[in-house]
């Protein structure tokens, strides 16, 4: 029995521990700045990071002259239709966890281990929004058109697609609202690489402010709180 304790209590420590690693490993790599290159090209579109306070998205807009937005992600596969929209805001996860987790409350054991392992499916979550205010979980910044051209590529090659080169609308009654759709989406989600992760690496494809490593919302953030 005392055997059992013991090796009980090893695990329970090695557990403490790596956990510990995990969170100081996420805590400063998240807030060390990614090398970018500098540019003096204009900085015409704006774009925002936006989190609930966990999940982070890239919120860009609708319409330019480099991207229309509603030509990959069509309204029509929204609830509601609509078509009025300024902003689209793009987000990446684990599939599972999107449609079967809509509330923290509704999290199981099963759906938390597959996204923490990786070994499940992946999906972007788009949502059409008709305005954007800027908060402590939502932050607006001016990027140049080569920049915008790698959130665009950035995203497009986040997306799986059909036969037509079209990308997959998943069919789900799992939406957020009336704004928002589901699109199958390449990767692995991981304790690794989590939607946050997505969405740093995006910044950093396209030189905008970004952590080295960033698993959580708010390392992201932090670069972009004045």
């Amino acid at each position: 029995m005392k055997k059992i304790l013991k090796v009980l209590l090893y695990i329970l420590i090695s557990i403490i521990v790596i956990v510990f690693v995990y969170w100081l490993s996420e805590r400063i790599l998240s807030r060390m700045s990614a090398h970018r290159e500098p540019s003096i090209l204009p900085k015409e579109v704006a774009v925002y990071i936006m989190s609930n306070g966990v999940h982070t998205d890239l919120v860009v807009p609708v319409k330019t002259s480099q991207m229309e937005w509603f030509t990959l992600f069509p309204f029509q596969n929204n609830k509601g239709k609509e078509t009025d929209y300024s902003y689209v805001g793009v987000g990446w996860g684990d599939k599972g966890f999107y449609l079967n987790t809509p509330e923290w409350k509704d999290l199981k054991a099963s759906t938390a281990f597959v996204a923490a392992t990786g070994i499940g499916e992946t999906a972007l979550h788009v949502t059409y929004h008709k305005e954007i205010t800027e908060s402590e979980l939502c932050f607006k910044y001016m990027i140049d058109t080569v920049q915008y051209q790698s959130l665009i590529d950035f995203v497009k090659s986040s997306l799986e697609y059909d036969t037509e080169n079209k990308p997959i609308v998943i069919n789900t009654s799992a939406q957020y609202g009336d704004s928002d759709a589901f699109y199958e989406a390449k990767g692995s989600y991981s304790m690794f690489y989590s939607c946050n992760t997505w969405t740093n690496e995006a910044l950093k494809k396209a030189n905008m402010p970004a952590g080295i490593w960033a698993t959580l919302d708010k390392g992201i953030l932090s670069h972009y709180k004045k």
